[in-house]
């Protein structure tokens, strides 16, 4: 591997003034250049986001740098900025490295968890920040350069495949390895997640059945353990990580993405005096009395506005020199006009004092401040953006909004608009009720959706489907073929065609039992799939509960947000408990008496009706031996908002 390039940056205040009380940043320098690093650039700034920021993306853009450290600024101190100043340069987060470095430095204090710091990729150079201490710099820099995991960064960044690394660990394995391993030895394995050269993962063990074996020879019961509803989405958001960061046009299209950088104004708002009224502007030493009026067309702003004149101003024009107040249009009387009616002269009626209706510069916002932050969810209802307009904002950086591939499984189903009637006995099949409903969902919320159709119950049907999904989507939603048949091909196709991993392949949750959640070598590190089940009812559950939180995931929702939100709502029907823990379809409605939910009816996993109208689902804990058989009207639980609330 060539020589990397490495620039230091050492951010202190007192640093800043006096070169020689940075002991760090020459820390960095001896260690790194004692293995061999070339530390070409060495910088000392203060505590100043700007300064910082501008350093670093200045050694990026040089492409003659490998390696950024920062030292300093990191912790949770007034003027430790170095993290805000860093993270909207980063690309492609390295949480890896982050837990590295904290796991690190924990072992030799509990403080260092009030340590904040940040590494990735800004274009093919890897940015990591240290804290500011010698001894916390040293012990930091031995763990990252300890088995080769910067170089194997770098190496990787430069766009190599990682081959050398692996056969040197490979080597060193073989040398190192004995015929008997001790008691409670462990087998260590290097890994990584990136798309160069690297064979598809293979997953951890096939359970599925095979499916060119016989039907006699299928499971019957299903080698999958059954996880909590807390397990199965803890596994989705350990998993799934935030797709990489882009920059958009800020449009009416950016709604639903997510920020990926804190956005600061770069100016005050407004500039320069402006007027919160219809007007006129005036001196607030102007009694009442007739005055000639001038408009932006007869007199400059850079004029001082000429005694015995009054300006007229609309809401939110700039005030010209020499005003300092205004009088509303309400409290002038017009006194004459010229030959095209337009006012010639008004009458004041009153005196207003110095600032009277208006706004003074920096008065909504301050040059610098910040005014959305990294993580902020731009909603539709317009408030993020309209902010990113106020302040000038022609374009943002956000994370990636996944692409969902949408298909439905079975030889049964017909398609709602192209209907082709079944060959048989005359049965005439099911309406596909999922695809249609999914796909609304789905788009209502401002996800892209590619339609794969239905998929018969064929092995290579299925192959070519998930297939064309993983190319062209950043997740796979798939309904039907997850259960015990005979035909249910879909784990088979995961596990054994497409080289995935079903990460849980059943759920304890009614409805939605056979919720499968697998992912899949595809563009990026790994697809997910989401293998719902056929009846649409369970469907749609399971998309709320399991499917919606990987959606936010992937799309860089912070992750106490990617849950849909839970209240507390006064049962208004009697609702049986099952011995799993079930979610009763409900309409919630405000009352007087706070949040009540009504059921819709029979919960059976097959009747969609039960989601007509519904915008909540109550989760009811399972039965307990000898504990009672539901819950009676007026207890109090807790439901998940699925909709807009209604009042009673």
């Amino acid at each position: 591997m060539a020589l990397a390039r490495v620039a230091i940056l050492t951010v202190s205040d007192s640093a800043a003034q006096d070169a020689t009380a940075d002991r760090s940043g020459p820390s960095i320098r001896d260690i790194l250049s004692s293995r061999g690093y070339d530390c070409a650039h060495t910088l000392i700034v203060p505590d100043d986001e700007t300064r910082i920021r501008d350093a670093v993306q200045a050694w990026c853009a040089q492409d003659d740098v490998d390696w950024v450290l920062t030292t300093g600024g990191t912790g949770f101190g007034v003027r430790d900025r170095t993290p805000e100043a860093i993270r909207p340069l980063i690309e492609r987060e390295a949480s890896g490295l982050v837990h590295l470095l904290l796991s690190t430095s924990l072992q030799h204090t509990p403080l260092a968890a009030l340590s904040r710091p940040v590494a990735g990729t800004v274009g093919n150079t890897l940015v990591v920040t240290l804290p500011g201490s010698v001894k916390a710099v040293r012990e930091n820099l031995d763990a990252l350069l300890m088995g080769g995991v910067v170089d194997h960064a770098l190496d990787l960044i430069r766009g190599g495949s990682g081959r050398q690394l692996h056969a040197e660990l490979a080597s060193n394995a073989s040398v190192q390895s004995a015929p008997d391993p001790p008691p409670h030895a462990h087998a260590h394995h290097h890994h990584h997640h990136h798309s160069h050269s690297h064979s598809a993962p293979v997953p951890r063990t096939v359970l599925s059945h095979d499916p060119s074996l016989p039907v006699s020879a299928r499971h019957r019961e299903s080698p999958y353990p059954l996880v909590s509803v807390d397990d199965a989405l803890s596994s989705i958001l350990t998993e799934l990580q935030s797709l990489s960061i882009r920059e958009e046009l800020v449009t009416a299209r950016l709604r639903g993405y997510v920020l990926a950088e804190d956005v600061h104004a770069p100016q005050d708002i407004p500039r320069s005096q402006t007027t919160s009224v219809d007007g006129y502007a005036l001196r607030s030493t102007d009694p009442p009395g007739i005055y000639t009026v001038v408009t932006p067309k007869t007199h400059a702003l850079a004029e001082a506005l000429p005694h015995g004149s009054v300006f007229r101003i609309n809401t939110g024009g700039p005030l010209p020199t020499g005003t300092d107040t205004v009088v509303m249009v309400e409290d002038t009387r017009l006194h004459r006009t010229c030959a095209d009616g337009e006012e010639d002269a008004v009458e004041t009626l009153a005196q207003v004092p110095v600032g009277e209706n208006v706004r003074a510069p920096g008065s909504d916002v301050r040059r610098g401040a910040l005014v959305l932050a990294r993580g902020q969810v731009l909603h539709g209802a317009g408030g993020e953006l309209g902010t990113l307009a106020f302040v000038g904002r022609a374009k943002a950086r956000v994370y990636g909004k996944p692409v969902v591939a949408l298909l439905s499984t079975g030889n049964e189903l017909l398609d709602l608009q192209a209907p082709k009637p079944l060959e048989g006995d005359g049965w005439g099949g099911i309406w596909d009720t999922n695809r249609p409903a999914l796909q609304a969902v789905l788009e209502s919320m401002g996800y892209e959706v590619v339609d794969l159709g239905i998929v018969p119950d064929d092995l290579e049907a299925h192959v070519a489907a998930l297939k064309k999904g993983v190319e062209s989507a950043d997740l796979l939603l798939t309904t039907g073929g997850t259960s015990m048949g005979a035909s249910d091909l879909l784990k088979p196709v995961i596990e054994r065609h497409l080289g995935g991993t079903v990460h849980f392949g059943r759920v304890k949750v009614k409805p939605g039992k056979p919720t499968t959640f697998a992912t899949l070598p595809g563009r990026a590190a790994h697809v997910p799939l989401f293998a719902l089940p056929g009846n649409p009812a369970s469907a749609l559950v399971t998309f709320y509960l399991f499917v919606l939180p990987a959606l936010r995931r992937l799309g860089g929702w912070p992750e106490d947000r990617c849950h849909l939100p839970r209240v507390r709502v006064q049962l208004r029907d009697a609702m049986r408990l099952d011995a799993r823990p079930e979610f009763h379809r409900v309409v919630i409605k405000a009352g007087p008496e706070g949040l009540g939910a009504y059921s819709t009816g029979g919960q059976r996993s097959s009747r969609v009706a039960s989601l007509s109208g519904a915008n909540g689902l109550v989760a009811l804990p399972p039965h307990q031996e000898n504990g009672p058989d539901k819950l009676e009207v007026g207890e109090v639980v807790e439901a998940v908002v699925i909709g807009e609330l209604q009042m009673q």
